[in-house]
């Protein structure tokens, strides 16, 4: 059983702004953002909003081309290249179809000759061709690294809000080489029905340590703060112009859910791994 409520415009919400140069109490902000469910905005973060806005046109311009173009950068061993319809299924208990999404995995890109390439999740990315989508790759590379900048200044006040030092996560083993991933997402014209087990994306919590999400002016994402409540409590979630929303997953023993119930609709993640 589940029950849905709204948590508006994000009022619901704590908001962490990153141009504050109060990092106690911006700590203190996700502190408490962390004790309630794990979610918050954060704003002022020094990601261009033209950046945000040509990063979802290259993505729209990928995700419009033929499936046969698409399927030649099939996602690979490492996680790295196009997904298709339907090709995930992120709550098999509730869902009697995948997902209707397809996505693109962007990750850390490394030579081939380069050590690191053998590691998981490591070695090249995989990319559609520069005569098919001119630019595309150098939209990709710059968003890339620009959030994962963001995600280090995160990580930085999620050590000071645990009574650490603020470089505490800034270790090769966990976010100066980390597995980070870029991941475009384009919901499809399929509007849920949870009664049917449709969804854009089932409930799922994620793994890693952080998840930035930047989607575009359609709502259509859902928090349960506490998934192991019953009823679970649903909440919408609608966009921050301007924002990201953040998730915090620490340990893989999180309470939290996420799912998402749509229509069509475009979504950037960059998720990280240690």
């Amino acid at each position: 059983m589940a029950v849905s409520a709204d948590v508006g415009n994000g009022k619901g919400l704590i908001t962490i702004d990153l141009s504050n140069c109060n990092l106690a109490h911006s700590a203190s902000l996700i502190r408490q953002a962390c004790l309630d469910g794990g979610f918050f905005y954060v704003i002022n973060h020094g990601i261009r909003q033209e950046l945000f806005e040509e990063l979802f046109d290259r993505s729209r311009t990928f995700f419009q081309l033929p499936l046969e173009e698409k399927m030649k950068v099939l996602k690979n061993k490492d996680f790295k290249g196009y997904t298709p319809l339907m090709d995930q299924m992120l709550d098999p208990s509730k869902q009697s179809t995948g997902d209707c999404k397809e996505g693109y995995y962007i990750g850390f890109e490394v030579a081939k000759d380069d050590p690191h390439a053998t590691k998981r999740f490591f070695g090249p990315n995989v990319w559609p061709s520069a005569d098919k989508l001119p630019g595309w790759k150098q939209t990709m590379e710059k968003y890339y690294q620009e959030a994962l900048g963001v995600g280090r200044r995160v990580a930085r006040l999620i050590a000071l809000s645990l009574n650490l030092e603020a470089d505490f996560f800034d270790k090769p083993e966990i976010l100066e080489e980390p597995i980070a991933i870029l991941r475009l997402l384009h919901y499809v014209d399929e509007i849920s029905k949870p009664e049917l087990g449709i969804y854009g994306a089932g409930a799922h919590s994620d793994f890693g340590l952080l998840t930035l999400l930047v989607t575009d002016e359609v709502s259509g994402l859902q928090i349960c703060k506490n998934k192991d409540a019953e009823p679970q409590i649903w909440e919408d979630v609608h966009p921050l112009r301007g924002s990201t929303l953040h998730r915090v997953l620490l340990f893989g023993q999180e309470r939290y859910s996420v799912r998402q119930k749509t229509t069509s609709h475009g979504g950037i993640f960059l998720g990280t791994r240690s």
